[in-house]
């Protein structure tokens, strides 16, 4: 079964795909796709992980054509993002 893994920095993405035998799960994709030694940065297994942009336990099993995506910890919480652009609008005459 084919299957990709991404894993997405600022400065670029990686993006391996790779063949697993049917019942394997994202843990093994992670492990078996080497995104771990190219990325040590990552904090597996305690980092969050999904399927076309939904969140999966590492445990779930995969299908032919899934992409498993390793998500990054936010920099930033996305609600104090935009109160932080809102107030920069204000300072600037924006509406």
């Amino acid at each position: 079964m084919r299957v990709e893994v991404a894993y997405a920095r600022p400065e670029g993405q990686t993006l391996l795909t790779l063949d697993l035998p049917p019942g394997s799960s994202v843990a093994e994709a992670v492990t078996a796709s080497g995104v771990l030694e190219r990325h040590p940065e990552i904090d597996w297994p305690g980092t969050p992980v999904g399927i076309f942009g939904r969140k999966v336990s590492p445990e779930r099993l995969l299908r032919e054509g899934d992409r498993v995506e390793i998500y990054r910890p936010l920099t930033i919480d996305p609600k104090e993002a935009r109160r932080r652009r809102a107030a920069a609008r204000d300072t600037q005459g924006g509406l």
